[in-house]
This record gives structure tokens, sequence and C-alpha cells, in this order.
């Protein structure tokens, strides 16, 4: 199955997990304080991250959680939109990679 990966930048993390949790009607299934928010529902993969290099709600890229992805891959579309391809495991591993105080452990949707 395909879920839509959604990546936005944000300066205030905290803000946005607020804002999002009630959009999304759940908690992020993973943050790290003052630099990221995952969100995984049954349709939507959602990250929030602090980004000084954009401006709020800039789109940072795009993609799909896809769980017959072989491994992590990226391509750029016509438009110039990066898009990413990814299992649920592969993106835990980027951000405990990243962020290893994250200790994130893979939940299959964040609003259970």
């Amino acid at each position: 199955m395909k879920k839509l990966h959604l990546a936005i930048a944000t300066h205030d993390i905290a803000a946005s997990i607020q804002d999002y949790s009630q959009r999304l009607g759940c908690e992020p299934c993973s943050f790290v304080p003052n630099e990221y928010a995952l969100w995984r529902t049954d349709a939507l993969n959602l990250s929030l991250r602090h980004d000084p290099d954009c401006s709020p709600g800039e789109l940072r890229h795009l993609g799909w959680e896809d769980d017959t992805a072989v491994s992590f891959s990226t391509e750029t579309d016509i438009n110039g939109i990066l898009w990413e391809c990814f299992t649920a495991q592969q993106q835990a591993d980027e951000i405990n990679a990243i962020w290893p105080e994250a200790n994130y452990r893979l939940v299959t949707d964040c609003s259970d």
C-alpha cells in the first residue's frame, strides 16, 4: 500500500504539533523537540521539520510511503519537486539515524 508523504518546513515545532494534531485528530507518533514531528494516519504520512533554509509552511518535499520499496530513493519530477519513496521501517531508521534521542519505534497508525 502507498501513503502520500508530505514534508513541510516550520520554525516552531511545538506550535505546529499543537495545530496539526488538532487538524489530524491524533498526536505525532514521533517528535524531537524543536526539530521534527511525524504523523502516520491511515491515509497520510506527514512530517514537519525545523528548517531555517525554508519559510514556515514551505513544502520541503513529497513522497510515498510504500511497503514495496526496496530501498530509500529520491527523484525530481518535471516541476522540480523532490519525491522520496521509502518503507515505514526505512523512515524509522532515518529518523533514528538523524536524531538518536528520538528512539522512534514504528507504529502503523498514530491515530490508533
